[in-house]
């Protein structure tokens, strides 16, 4: 069996809105893709009947990973959790940097929905893994590759 994946709400429905776009619209174009590169003549020598089949196995391969993901989903929705002052799945935190004094605000989130444009990091990442169940105020200890960095846990939400 295979053990649970943590989402979010909003990542749950992402996955579930790219499984009904692949499914639903993807499949199909790639359907018919195959469908007139077959009347162009030879298959053994037809690039637009190859990258299509391509295309169609790399769509097939997604839609069972989505699927199995969605089936052993864990939708934690942190906005119905009691908040206990501390960092778990799903929390917004807030963080100071100590030898830049930069702020920075990320959500924890799981593996499919981390994107660092949004400031969204994995459940497995090491900052996550140091800020899961410390207190606004605790002081962390981060290891990168070029050392230990050093913050300052300013707020957490859960919104």
């Amino acid at each position: 069996m295979l053990n649970k994946v943590p989402m979010t709400l909003r990542g749950f429905n992402k996955l579930k809105s790219e499984l009904k776009k692949l499914k639903n619209k993807t499949r199909p174009s790639i359907v018919q893709a195959i469908a007139s590169a077959r009347q162009l003549g030879d298959l053994k020598e037809n690039a637009e009947y190859h990258a299509a089949r391509e295309e169609q196995g790399f769509c097939e391969n997604r839609i069972c990973e989505i699927e199995k993901k969605l089936l052993y989903a864990q939708i934690i929705d942190v906005t119905k959790i009691p908040f206990k002052g501390v960092v778990i799945f799903g929390s917004t935190v807030t963080i100071l940097q100590i030898c830049t004094n930069n702020i920075f605000v990320y959500t924890i989130v799981g593996d499919d929905e981390a994107n660092c444009k949004e400031f969204s990091i994995s459940i497995h990442s090491p900052m996550s893994r140091a800020l899961i169940g410390k207190k606004e105020h605790d002081m962390i200890l981060v290891k990168t590759p070029k050392g230990l960095v050093k913050y300052l846990i300013k707020k957490i939400e859960y919104i």
